[in-house]
């Protein structure tokens, strides 16, 4: 594929650095030579920004469909479906710090899909909330700090899809195109507040809640909306016929909300566990192979013995709350709350309102939550 310069405009007719010449190859990377020579590139860069774009409408389960770089003077959009690989391409990150937006998202798939987790990270949403912010959305920020107002319509496109379409690469390459003067703007506000530091442990923290997660919790992860007004033997019924939809929607590689919705699933387990006929209630244009694999997964719910069937979930104990801890409670929100009111910021990033109450139940447990400058200017 053949790499070219093009001129990036201003559209809003606010100069960043005059014309921005930004050089990108046609399409996307997906041959081991091209990627060797832009790993080579990357591994001299200056910064890094990344992004990526997943397929969660149109596949399941949902992948990583493509990766976003920007360095000086040039992006490129990394194809991780090709087949080739791509141990260099994460080694050359390794060790750096990526400048990313809202990366709570890409930090699971790089990690659920690629066995990858950044060593350091510049998120400037969590900048622009500390800052004071309200509105942060890229977009938002880009408008604001640069002048910039980037186009919009490929958020729901379908991402496993070749060749992306011009607008699709265009919507990808704006993703990282600015990250590194948002940075820079964001960078100096957060020096100038002193709030430098709140910010690297806010992304330290964010690389660590959004990777090596454990694994759903079998005997809860079939419990959908709503199941919890079943009877056991519905129950029973409801757990084979969700086992049979997640093996049926990887087959079809088709989100389960398409395969079979949760509402049906619901009736269908309680007609069933009355003894009643589901037959009627699958839909008409079925094919006859998946209809008779439902039915199947309603007979083996329907066999397992009374004693074996799953129990509806008892909802927590309410705990009741002494004077002394809504006191606290209070003294911790007055408290949070002035501050943010002098900050000029949300007075949420500093803690919400659960994490107060957690903490007025039981400080000596919960503080260990709360990161070190929020835990200063609540004074725990």
């Amino acid at each position: 594929m053949e790499s070219f310069h093009r001129v990036v405009k201003n559209y809003s007719g606010v100069a960043l650095d005059g014309l921005r010449v930004v050089r990108f190859t046609d399409g996307v990377i997906d041959r081991a030579e091209s990627l060797a020579n832009f790993v080579e590139v990357l591994r001299d860069a200056d910064w890094l920004a990344i992004d990526t774009e997943a397929d969660s409408l149109h596949s399941y389960p949902e992948k990583l469909c493509l990766i976003q770089v920007g360095i000086p003077g040039r992006i490129e959009l990394v194809d991780p479906l090709c087949g080739v690989e791509l141990a260099g391409f994460w080694g050359a990150l390794a060790g750096r710090e990526l400048l990313m937006h809202g990366a709570d998202y890409d930090l699971r798939l790089l990690q659920g899909g690629h066995d990858f987790v950044p060593d350091q990270i510049f998120d400037t949403m969590l900048a622009a909330r500390l800052v004071g912010r309200e509105k942060f959305g890229l977009a938002d920020l880009v408008q604001h700090y640069l002048g910039v107002t980037l186009e919009k319509g490929s958020q729901k496109a379908n991402w496993a899809r070749r060749p992306l379409t011009p607008q699709m690469e265009e919507y990808a390459r704006n993703d990282v195109l600015h990250l590194d003067s948002l940075v820079e703007k964001l960078r100096d506000e957060l020096r100038e507040k002193g709030r430098e530091e709140w910010h690297r442990q806010e992304c330290r923290q964010l690389i660590v809640d959004n990777t090596n997660l454990p694994g759903p919790d079998e005997d809860r992860i079939w419990r959908i909306k709503g199941s919890n007004r079943l009877s056991p033997a519905s129950l029973a019924v409801l757990r084979e016929l969700w086992q049979w939809r997640e093996k049926e929607a990887v087959r079809r590689s088709r989100p389960p909300f398409f395969v079979l919705s949760h509402d049906l699933m619901l009736k269908l387990s309680s007609v069933a566990a009355a003894g009643g006929d589901c037959r009627p209630l699958l839909p008409r244009k079925i094919p006859e192979r998946r209809r008779l694999s439902i039915l199947d997964a309603i007979g083996r719910g329907i066999d397992i013995p009374a004693s074996d069937c799953p129990q509806p979930v008892k909802p927590p104990p309410r705990r009741n709350v002494t004077a002394k801890q809504k006191k606290r409670f209070g003294e911790l929100q007055e408290r949070r709350d002035r501050h943010a009111e002098n900050l000029e910021i949300d007075p949420t990033i500093i803690a919400s309102r659960a994490t107060l109450m957690a903490l007025a139940l039981d400080e000596e447990e919960y503080s260990t939550y709360v990161l070190p400058w929020q835990r200063e200017l609540l004074a725990i």
